[in-house]
């Protein structure tokens, strides 16, 4: 009988970033990630590049009339499996 191949475990880093994106229906700011809750891009890049979140760009106005590109990362449901396991 062959073994089923295991898939790869969490660093802690990766728990706690899929941790912060499951307590954020909306997600969060890839920005905010890096420069406020300090995780290094590559390690959101890896979540996004394993299937266990999701990047999408979002332009978002101010009342001037002013806009802003950002990229908002979304955990999804491969991610909280990844979490519960």
């Amino acid at each position: 009988m062959a073994a089923s191949p295991r898939e790869p475990s969490l660093t802690r880093e990766q728990r706690r970033a899929l941790g912060l994106l499951a307590s954020t229906p909306y997600g969060v700011i890839e920005d905010l990630l890096v420069y406020a809750y300090e995780f290094d891009g590559a390690i959101i890049a890896g979540l996004v590049d394993e299937g266990l979140a999701t990047a999408h760009r979002e332009i978002l106005g101010a009342s001037d009339g002013t806009t802003i590109e950002v990229i908002r990362i979304r955990i999804r449901d491969a991610g909280r499996q990844a979490l519960e396991g």
